[in-house]
């Protein structure tokens, strides 16, 4: 067995600071996007409208 101690895992200084940079642009981004959602929201799309066919007149 080894009598070395576990070191401890290394930690990317510059990941973390990327990954928390991403958290706080994409929270500003979704208030934005609210923001523009309540001022100017999207009309809903018409429903569809069910045409009946024309019957053809019967033949004598």
């Amino acid at each position: 067995m080894s009598d070395q101690p576990e070191s401890a895992p290394v930690i990317d200084l510059a990941e973390a600071r990327r990954s928390r940079l991403h958290d706080i642009h994409e929270a500003r981004l979704l208030k934005v996007r609210a923001a523009f959602e309540k001022a100017l929201p999207l009309p809903a799309p018409p429903k569809p409208t069910r045409k009946k066919k024309a019957r053809k007149p019967k033949k004598r």
